[in-house]
């Protein structure tokens, strides 16, 4: 049962995540490929998905990707002050 599970499903969970991660990404978020080549080697059984994974997805914040923009309040914001 457990190796039927490690055969067959897991590989399929895989390609469909990794799927559904490179269709909701942008263009400019997805790296080294254009997102329409990535979703054609995802299609790849096995290999594809964990290709992606690995070099297609964008990195996290943390590890040197792009850092979300935070928001300040307006009496902390300097170029807001100037305008006063």
């Amino acid at each position: 049962m457990f190796v039927a599970i490690l055969k067959y499903v897991l590989p399929i969970a895989l390609q469909l995540y990794a799927l559904i991660d490179c269709a909701q990404r942008e263009d400019s978020d997805v790296r080294s490929l254009p997102r329409w080549a990535w979703l054609l080697i995802i299609l790849v059984p096995l290999v594809g998905p964990i290709a992606y994974l690995i070099a297609g997805r964008p990195k996290r914040p943390g590890n040197g990707g792009k850092k979300p923009k935070r928001s300040i309040a307006p009496d902390d914001d300097p170029d807001f002050l100037r305008g006063l």
